[in-house]
């Protein structure tokens, strides 16, 4: 019922598995850090309207236009470290009892000395603003598709030296970046380097290409888990396959609104994903962009017609998905239980 008192998403527990490094950041931060370093910004980074773009080459060009003048103002340790906190802080404002957050260190190399200090100041901070904040917290090393799968290899054995499930430490290896460069294939050996030290597996497929791809990352990458993967609805076959694999999706609907995927909330196909059993972990991907941030996600489905015990579920679905430790998956769980039984 309009003007109904309702739930407040922000208490509901859930845990946060699609967040990227520079794109968590606020506008605050990002005017703060180009202010600092005299740096100019484009307008599209300072509105207050969501970047909406085609679901083209044209369309992820401008995206990553702007992702990467905003990571270009990332200058070193202090910036950093200050990307990690804020973004730990505002999922634990969130309600998030687990962040999984995305980073790959190849882009920051050069301002700190090398990727090894990269994602060490990260590992660091991390570890402490998982206590400072009272949310768990790991990290996901993520290799680019633009880049040689050298580099991909060079990424999977520096996360293998820092696999740790304690907080703070490297929890997964992924691959991310435009879905149509690279060949997946070529991807497959640096895959192995990261499994063979534990890690989990999380590469995105399945958001720009269509089941097509997700076939690929299947086929030569054993995923844990996909980003995104939402374009699955399109093939209930493989989407059968994927759910009987045990393999979750980090769904993040307004991500794709924003790339142009789908024309609106309500077309995304969440719902189709959910009835046919699919393990969904929303995410916000790059909220600095999509101008939303995690309880948004719940927010926009509750907005066109989800209800409470469903979006219960999909909170319970993100928390056993994470790659948190049973004891943070229990306690978790129990504050949704808790949550769904208070009166609205």
């Amino acid at each position: 019922m309009t003007g109904a008192k309702q739930r407040d998403l922000n208490k509901l527990p859930k845990a946060h598995l699609h967040l990227h490094f520079t794109g968590s950041m606020d506008q605050r931060t990002l005017r703060d850090m180009a202010q600092v370093h005299g740096m100019r910004l484009p307008s599209a980074l300072l509105s207050a309207e969501p970047l909406r773009v085609p679901a083209d080459q044209r369309g992820w060009f401008r995206f990553q236009r702007l992702y990467d003048a905003a990571r270009a103002c990332v200058r070193g340790e202090a910036d950093m470290r200050r990307i990690v906190d804020e973004a730990v802080a505002a999922d634990a404002a969130d309600g998030s009892g687990r962040l999984e957050l995305q980073i790959d260190p190849t882009s920051y190399a050069t301002r700190v000395g090398g990727i090894t200090p990269a994602l060490e100041i990260v590992v660091d901070e991390a570890r402490a603003a998982s206590a400072r904040h009272r949310i768990d917290v790991g990290l996901v090393v993520a290799a680019s598709r633009i880049r040689h799968p050298l580099d991909a290899r060079t990424l999977a054995r520096l996360a293998a030296r820092h696999a740790d499930d304690g907080p703070g430490g490297v929890v997964a290896f992924g691959l991310s970046n435009d879905e149509h460069a690279g060949r997946t294939p070529e991807f497959a050996p640096a895959f192995r380097i990261a499994a063979s030290a534990g890690l989990a597996l999380v590469p995105h497929g399945g958001e720009l290409r269509g089941p097509e791809h997700v076939r690929e990352v299947l086929a030569n990458l054993t995923p844990t888990r996909i980003g995104h993967g939402v374009r699955l609805a399109e093939d209930t076959g493989l989407l059968d396959e994927v759910v009987r694999r045990g393999i979750a999706l980090e769904v993040c609907p307004t991500s794709n609104v924003s790339l142009g995927v789908y024309p609106g909330i309500a077309d995304v196909p969440v719902r189709e994903l959910f009835d046919r059993g699919a393990r969904i972990a929303l995410g916000a991907d790059d909220p600095l962009l999509f101008a939303s941030r995690l309880s948004d996600q719940y927010r926009a489905l509750r907005d066109v017609g989800w209800r409470d015990a469903e979006l219960a579920e999909l909170a319970r679905s993100s928390i056993r998905a994470s790659l948190a430790g049973e004891r943070v998956k229990v306690s978790l769980l129990a504050g949704v239980d808790q949550w769904l039984a208070t009166e609205a």
